[in-house]
C-alpha cells in the first residue's frame, strides 16, 4: 500500500519498496525501525538488524506459519467466476462493483476509492498538482494490482503476519515518534483514518517487505573479490549525493516491436514536455508506470555510488534540475530528473574499536503447532542438558536449532553492538563466556545464547568492507526487484472493469 504509515507532525514513513531502477527508499525511517525486529540476514537468520544508513542489505527471513488456504473455486470456473467466490481477498459488500480482477481476488471501487482519497491527499501535501479522475484512477488501480499480485504471491509462499508481530512493529513506531501506541492512535484517528485501517494497511506493508526479501534479496550474492575490486576503485573523498525522480513507460515482458516502438514515442513526447517546462512532478504523477508515480516520480536520496550506473552516466553531466535522455533497461524507459547533487565529504577511515562477542544460540520458532510456552519448555529441557547433563551446544544446535546457523552449531560468529535485535542483545551481554542463557523471546521465535568469548577489536576494516558489500547489494537490488515485480504483474491474469468515462 502506498499510504505513509504517519501523519503530519509525525516521522514520516515511506513505503519499503518502489518499482524502478535505482529505487528502494531508505528505511531509515519510523517504519523501517519498526520493521528492524523482523529482518534477518543470512548469516544470523532473525538477528542481525540492518546496517547504519537504514537500508537493508542481504536477508533471508525464516517462513512465517501458513495461512489458512482459501475455499477452492469451482472446477472449470473462469477467472472473473473464480475472484467472486474468493474469500482469501476483498471482502465484497452487497453493491459493491468489482472494478478489477486480479487472478482469483478482486477489487471492488469501495476499495478503489479509498485510495484515491488517500493519494489525493498525499499529492496534495506534496504540492503536486493531481491529474484528472480517470488519469489518476487509472494510476491507483494500477498501484492496487500490482500490490495484489505481491500479496497473492506471500500468500502462497506461506509469509503471514500476526497480531504480536503487527502490535510490535505499531509500538515502534510509536517509539520512534516519541509518543505513546494510544497518543499514536488518537493522532491517527483524529485525522480521519480508523486506527483498524492503519493496522491492515501496515500488516500488508511488513507482509510486502518480507516478501520481497525472500525473494529478492536472498538471491543477490556479492563475492569477496568484487568487493576487493569496488574498494580499490574508490578515492578518499566520498561520493556525491544525488536525489532522483523518474518517469517511467513500462514495456510488458514479452512485447512485440511495435508495441515498443509505440511506448517509445510515448517516452519520447514526455520527455519534450519535461524538458519543455512542464512540471516533472505533475508529469509523473499523471504519466508514469513506475510505483513511486503518486510521489511525483520522486525516487529518494542516496550516494551516486548506490545509485544504477546506467542513472549516475545518465545525469553525470546535468547540473539541479536536469533532465536525461531516454535510457532503456529490461523494465521499459526511464527518463530521470537530477533533482539535487550536493558533494560528498570524507578522508581516511579513523581506528573504530568496539567490544564484540563471540555467540552461539538455538532458536526455536513458534507456530500454529508449537506454542511459545512449549518452544520455552523444549529450550528448558536442552538447557538442562547442557549445563547438567554435559552435552555439547553445539551437537544439540545442530539437532535441534530452527536458524541458519544450525549447521555451524548454532554458531553466529563475532557480533559488534546493536548487530542483533535488542532482546537478544541484551540477554547475550549479560553473559559470561562460557554461560548459558535461560531461554529469551525475540521477534523470531525462543533462544538459547552462549557466550564464547569476547574481545575488543578495530572494526574499521571491517565496517568498510561491509559498507561495499551494502552499495553492491544495493546496485543488483534494483534491477533485481524490477524484474521480479514485473514478472510477478506480467504472469498475472488482469481483467479491468473501469467504467468508460463519460463524454
Amino acid at each position: 500500500m502506498m499510504v505513509s504509515k504517519v501523519l503530519p507532525g509525525m516521522t514520516k514513513a515511506v513505503p519499503a519498496y518502489a518499482a524502478g531502477p535505482g529505487h528502494r527508499p531508505a528505511l531509515k525511517t519510523a517504519l523501517a525501525a519498526a520493521l528492524c525486529c523482523l529482518a534477518a540476514t543470512a548469516g544470523a537468520q532473525g538477528l542481525r538488524m540492518p546496517d547504519d544508513n537504514g537500508s537493508r542489505g542481504p536477508t533471508l527471513l525464516g517462513p512465517a506459519p501458513a495461512p489458512a488456504a482459501p475455499a477452492p473455486a469451482a472446477p472449470g470456473a473462469a477467472p472473473a467466476e473464480q475472484a467472486q467466490r474468493s474469500t482469501s481477498g476483498s471482502r465484497i459488500q452487497l453493491g459493491d462493483a468489482i472494478v478489477a480482477v486480479v487472478n482469483n481476488e478482486v477489487i471492488t471501487r469501495r476499495e478503489l476509492d479509498q485510495r484515491l482519497q488517500v493519494a489525493r491527499a498525499t499529492l496534495s501535501r506534496q504540492q503536486i498538482q493531481i491529474p484528472d479522475s480517470d488519469t489518476l484512477e487509472r494510476q491507483v488501480l494500477e498501484r492496487m494490482i500490482v500490490d495484489k499480485t505481491q500479496l497473492q504471491e506471500a500468500a502462497q509462499t506461506g509469509i503471514r503476519i500476526d497480531d504480536i508481530q503487527l502490535d510490535r512493529a505499531i509500538s515502534r513506531i510509536a517509539q520512534q515518534n516519541n509518543v505513546s501506541v494510544s497518543q499514536m492512535r488518537d493522532q491517527i484517528e483524529r485525522e480521519g483514518l480508523a486506527f483498524a485501517t492503519y493496522r491492515e494497511d501496515l500488516r500488508q506493508d511488513v507482509t510486502l517487505l518480507r516478501l520481497r526479501e525472500r525473494a529478492v534479496d536472498s538471491q543477490i550474492q556479492i563475492s569477496e573479490p568484487e568487493i576487493d575490486a569496488y574498494l580499490s576503485e574508490q578515492h578518499e573523498a566520498a561520493p556525491a549525493e544525488m536525489t532522483l525522480a523518474q518517469i517511467l513507460v513500462r514495456v510488458p515482458e514479452g512485447s512485440s516491436s511495435d508495441i515498443v516502438a509505440r511506448l517509445r514515442s510515448k517516452a519520447e513526447g514526455l520527455l519534450k514536455e519535461a524538458r519543455g517546462g512542464a512540471d516533472f512532478a505533475r508529469l509523473a504523477a499523471a504519466s508514469s508506470d513506475g510505483e513511486e508515480a503518486l510521489r511525483g516520480g520522486d525516487l529518494g536520496t542516496r550516494t551516486a555510488d548506490r545509485w544504477p550506473s546506467m542513472f549516475v552516466e545518465a545525469v553525470s553531466k546535468l547540473g539541479p534540475g536536469g533532465i536525461s535522455d531516454i535510457i532503456q533497461s529490461g523494465n521499459g524507459f526511464h527518463i530521470v530528473k537530477l533533482v539535487d547533487s550536493k558533494a560528498g565529504t570524507g578522508g581516511p577511515t579513523a581506528a573504530q574499536p568496539v567490544r564484540q562477542t563471540h555467540a552461539r544460540h538455538i532458536l526455536i520458532k513458534t507456530s500454529e503447532v508449537l506454542t511459545a510456552d512449549q518452544a520455552r519448555e523444549r529450550l528448558l529441557n536442552i538447557r538442562q542438558r547442557i549445563t547438567q547433563g554435559g552435552a555439547s551446544f553445539n551437537d544439540l544446535a545442530r539437532q535441534y536449532s530452527n536458524d541458519a546457523s544450525a549447521p555451524q552449531g548454532g554458531d553466529l560468529g563475532w557480533l559488534s553492538p546493536q548487530e542483533t535485535v535488542p532482546e537478544f542483545e541484551h540477554a547475550m551481554d549479560a553473559l559470561q563466556p562460557g554461560e548459558v542463557s535461560q531461554p529469551v523471546q525475540s521477534p523470531f521465535g525462543w533462544h538459547l545464547i552462549q557466550v564464547v568469548e569476547r574481545r575488543t577489536q578495530d572494526v574499521s576494516r571491517e565496517r568498510q568492507r561491509a559498507a561495499a558489500r551494502q552499495t553492491l547489494f544495493q546496485r543488483k537490488l534494483d534491477q533485481a526487484y524490477e524484474d521480479w515485480a514485473r514478472q510477478l504483474r506480467d504472469k498475472a491474469y488482469v481483467e479491468i472493469r473501469l467504467t468508460p468515462p463519460t463524454p
